[in-house]
């Protein structure tokens, strides 16, 4: 029996109370008596307008009762009843209300981005609308490739979990055909009438997956969920899968809360990504979600990644997930040779070793690609006065500003300031400002000049904001002329150039030394999906890193031994020192326009925890300054409770919010609790 036919009951009520969760901060719901010319009942999910103080706003029905802790004379009635049917269905609050108590935040404020932004106003669906259904018909798929026994084995055990939840971790090495075994998934999934819902970390990768899906689906309705879409966009593709006029809906982060009419299947593409993880707000990780989604739904979920997260591998040796290898590329590549180039000692020309300029020259004449790869944009990190040595720095975070000649401007890439290009030093009133350091911008001039003949593609932050330019980027790359790729992170996320033979690492050694625990397990994710660009199909492939520290454990195991054993000597270290996933930690921040304050917070905070927890398995780290300790012109510190056990430390959470709620301080700080905390920036 579904919440709402228990509650049907309650509709004669005389005096019917209705929970209702508001967009507000507080960790509540609120009560509400139903209009009186309401008669039948309200079932849950459904939006009703309110008046909640001097405004009006719209909640969603939680649950209907007959009674509730404040007087019922007090109690304001609602304004209107806007939907006639549940918006949510049971699942979708089931799971709203678990990540509220989970991460700890309003339930109001979880449903509230659960909605796209047509519902939070208040918009109405027609009564079509609410009862557009499409019947499945079984269809062919076009396109399908043969799979080699590893792919066929994988799928075959994704397909035993047929209407039961199951958890599945496909490990598999870059190119080894993970995305075939999605799409064969999937189609097996639509030839049964269900829907599937496959998430991805970025919305770069939407448009190329969603061509990918087109080309093989082209009877079935599919739709796209992501920040870069309208709000009328976003509205249409929530309805259509709502509604189950959509079978695929490929979305980002947020698409973990759009409703499906008939879930079969919940993928999570490269779900090691930490964009997963929301880092404001609402701070919750949309891989955790989706595995608590498919239990709720009762259906199999997959997370795929070349280099899985630790936490994932761990669940894995476990049990908890069942693990699914592929450790052999798809066709008959291999995978692509490293090579360190030892720089110490070495004259670079504006970032590049005399040998990989070499080997750029050698791949670009044989008709090849190149993917140099350099994870810092803009020109240059640091500008300086080379009289006096002033720098450019945003004066309101503990950051230099980053030099952009394309604009030309200063630029903090922490709270996105701006400030116009200054060609005299405001100290010395000298002349001689000069870059230092390198950017894409620097490094794709620098390019230009040493390989005049070539094309160069940056793909960055700042040339993937419109969505066209990127588009057109990404084809003429797939024309498979000799040219060079450049550019940052979003390279290494699941593309797929065919041409590229080499990839040239700028710096290797971002990671190796980080006081940041999960540093390394980064810094390895990072260098083999983007080395695994190389060498995808008949051509072979190699990899060049510019390193100074060439005979580092850390990258001497990634490199000849590969991103399986390197992932499971970083978790035998974490379970030596108890760290994540062999424990559990909560991060609270607080900011605040004196460092004293934001301090002085997090102190009363820890002496609550400290005392409410004694003789438990609560550890505490802090209150320290955060690694930027000032930004956009406050000053921000970071408490740290960890413990081996994770409901003592949820419960411990629950019994002390309240108390932290009311300290003195709190109303005169920013201040916010991050679960499962994936960066200390």
């Amino acid at each position: 029996m579904s919440i709402n036919q228990a509650n049907k009951a309650l509709y004669a009520s005389a005096q019917r109370v209705l929970k209702v969760a508001v967009n507000t901060p507080l960790r509540k719901h609120f009560d509400y008596l139903a209009p009186d010319d309401c008669s039948q009942h309200i079932e849950l999910g459904v939006r009703v307008r309110v008046s909640f103080g001097k405004r009006e706003l719209i909640g969603l029905v939680l649950g209907e009762q007959t009674k509730s802790e404040v007087e019922l004379g007090a109690l304001k009635t609602v304004l209107e009843v806007i939907d006639k049917e549940a918006l949510l269905d049971d699942s979708i609050l089931a799971l709203c209300t678990w990540a509220a108590s989970y991460y700890h935040y309003p339930i109001g404020q979880v449903i509230h981005q659960a909605l796209p932004a047509h519902a939070r106003r208040g918009r109405k669906l027609a009564d079509a609308e609410l009862h557009t259904a499409i019947e499945a018909e079984v269809r062919s798929v076009s396109g399908k490739l043969s799979l080699n026994p590893e792919q066929q084995e994988a799928l075959q055990q994704i397909g035993s979990a047929n209407k039961c939840y199951h958890c599945f971790l496909l490990e598999g090495v870059t190119g080894s055909g993970k995305t075939e075994v999605y799409l064969q998934a999937i189609a097996e999934k639509l030839n049964s009438g269900f829907q599937v819902l496959v998430l991805v970390p970025e919305i770069s990768l939407t448009p190329q997956t969603l061509h990918r899906f087109q080309q093989r689906f082209t009877d079935y309705c599919i739709v796209t969920f992501h920040s870069g879409l309208s709000d009328k966009e976003r509205f249409q593709a929530w309805q259509k899968a709502r509604s189950g006029t959509a079978k695929i809906i490929i979305g980002t982060r947020s698409a973990i809360f759009v409703p499906l009419k008939n879930p079969g299947l919940i993928i999570v593409d490269e779900e090691h990504d930490a964009s997963y993880k929301q880092q404001d707000g609402f701070r919750y990780s949309a891989r955790d979600l989706a595995v608590y989604r498919s239990q709720l739904s009762n259906i199999p979920v997959l997370l795929g990644s070349a280099t899985p997260s630790l936490e994932s591998i761990n669940n894995a040796l476990a049990k908890r997930y069942s693990l699914l290898s592929l450790d052999k590329r798809a066709s008959q590549a291999k995978q692509p040779r490293f090579r360190s180039i030892d720089l110490k000692g070495k004259t670079l020309q504006e970032g590049f070793s005399v040998e990989l300029l070499e080997a750029i020259k050698q791949h670009l004449h044989q008709g090849h690609q190149v993917l140099v790869f350099l994870n810092r944009r803009g020109f240059s990190p640091l500008l300086q006065c080379h009289d006096c040595g002033w720098t450019a720095s945003c004066p309101r975070c503990d950051i230099s500003y980053t030099l952009h000649r394309k604009s030309p401007e200063l630029r903090c890439h922490r709270c996105e300031s701006q400030k116009k290009l200054v060609s005299q030093c405001p100290v010395c009133q000298g002349n001689s400002l000069i870059p230092i350091g390198l950017g894409t911008e620097r490094t794709e001039e620098a390019l230009e000049n040493q390989f005049p003949d070539f094309p160069i593609f940056r793909i960055d932050r700042d040339t993937t904001r419109n969505q066209k330019h990127l588009k057109n980027t990404l084809s003429a790359i797939q024309q498979g002329k000799p040219g060079i790729l450049l550019g940052t992170q979003i390279l290494a996320k699941g593309h797929h150039f065919p041409k590229v033979t080499l990839v040239a690492i700028m710096d290797a050694d971002a990671g190796l030394f980080s006081s940041d625990f999960r540093a390394q397990e980064f810094m390895g994710q990072l260098l083999i999906q983007v080395a695994g660009r190389a060498g995808r199909e008949d051509l072979a492939g190699e990899v060049l890193m510019q390193t100074h520290n060439s005979t580092h454990p850390a990258l001497l195991t990634l490199t000849t031994e590969g991103y399986k054993d390197f992932s499971r000597q970083l978790l035998k270290q974490r379970q030596e020192v108890q760290l994540p996933p062999f424990s559990f930690q909560v991060l609270i921040r607080a900011e605040a326009s004196k460092s004293s304050m934001a301090e002085s917070f997090l102190q009363a905070i820890k002496q609550h925890t400290r005392d409410s927890a004694a003789g438990a398995n609560i550890l505490l780290f802090g209150p320290i300054p955060a690694p930027m300790e000032k930004r956009a012109g406050r000053f921000r510190f970071q408490l740290i409770i960890q413990s081996g056990q994770r409901t003592a430390l949820h419960n411990l959470l629950r019994r002390l919010l309240p108390l932290y709620e009311e300290l003195p301080l709190s109303r005169r700080v920013r201040w916010s609790i991050d679960i499962d905390p994936m960066e200390f920036s």
